[in-house]
């Protein structure tokens, strides 16, 4: 148990001395940024799906 408690105190120093935070301004361009493209990137997948649905569709209209 010793050694968890350690783990969790080395951890909480490490991120509050040697990691790099980014500034307000930062997060919220990067944040904005990742929203932009986790919205292009849905509006692809749900192209290709629309897709694929109308072509299946209309295969199995053909063979049925």
């Amino acid at each position: 148990m010793a050694g968890f408690v350690n783990y969790v105190k080395e951890s909480f120093g490490e991120l509050k001395h040697n990691v790099t935070w980014p500034t307000m301004a930062e997060a919220q361009s990067l944040t904005i940024l990742v929203a932009v493209f986790s919205t292009l990137f849905s509006l692809a997948v749900w192209g290709v799906d629309t897709v694929f649905s109308k072509v299946i569709s209309y295969y199995f209209h053909l063979i049925n």
